[in-house]
């Protein structure tokens, strides 16, 4: 009778706290550091080992999706531990999909064409040890000096392997806006400068509809970001990693 009294009291003391936290970003901060031993376990749960700090990027997940549980509950919920438990869960699975798909965009270790050979391997081919080695170095250096210019327009691999377009005319179309623009460099300077995807002037000079770009908008921001700063390795080989585009 008295430890259900106890176990009582502390879920309403949960609640009163998470109803803080709503109203007090530091009251918020005070609730996850206190919880962070349950964020952590919860954690462990999805990755069947405990997280290490500084190195799991799904325990920053895990806090992340604790904060967002703070702001959406509710009493009508019911436990909020519960609840926090569910949604940790939630975004921990939408991350590890997110991830999964990026790994496929543009990584030395995706399979591509009918042999099922990787990117890093046809770089290898017919080359010296030391060559391929240097060749997948500056291919990782390409890779990663691509996605930190992404990021800066809001993008990332992961966004790119989502929107890649599905049909094979709207691959056509994406190639046509690409052609138009790589004849047109001005559009690969305005890009650059306004950190926006010329839109309109694609769709006019290219004859592809307005509503394909922006539907493609994150897709056709990364083919054309790969014209605009010498990422010659992938351009070679997108071709084979980015769903069938040529890109040449």
């Amino acid at each position: 009778m008295q430890e259900g009294i106890c176990r009582m009291n502390d879920a309403h003391k949960i609640v009163e706290q998470v109803y803080a936290a709503k109203e007090d970003v530091r009251a918020a901060d005070d609730l996850i550091r206190a919880y962070l031993p349950f964020i952590k376990a919860e954690t462990a749960k999805f990755l069947k080992r405990p997280p290490i700090e500084g190195q799991d990027d799904e325990l920053s997940i895990a806090m992340m999706a604790f904060h967002e549980a703070i702001g959406g509950y509710s009493r009508t919920r019911g436990s909020f531990l519960k609840y926090a438990a569910m949604l940790i869960r939630s975004r921990l699975v939408d991350y590890s999909r997110r991830e999964q798909r990026h790994s496929r965009v543009l990584s030395l270790d995706a399979p591509i064409g009918e042999e099922d050979a990787t990117l890093g391997e046809t770089l290898a081919d017919d080359r010296e040890p030391h060559e391929e080695t240097a060749l997948r170095d500056a291919t990782r250096a390409e890779i990663e000096e691509l996605t930190r210019q992404m990021q800066e327009f809001g993008v990332s691999l992961s966004d790119v392997a989502d929107n890649c377009p599905k049909q094979q005319r709207t691959l056509d179309a994406c190639r046509r806006a690409l052609e138009y623009a790589k004849g047109n460099p001005e559009l690969l300077e305005d890009l650059l400068k306004t950190k926006r995807l010329p839109i309109g002037q694609l769709a006019t000079g290219s004859g592809v509809e307005r509503k394909t770009l922006e539907r493609h908008r994150k897709y056709m921001v990364a083919l054309l970001l790969i014209y605009t700063n010498g990422y010659e390795i992938i351009r070679g080989h997108l071709k084979q990693v980015m769903k069938g585009v040529a890109v040449r």
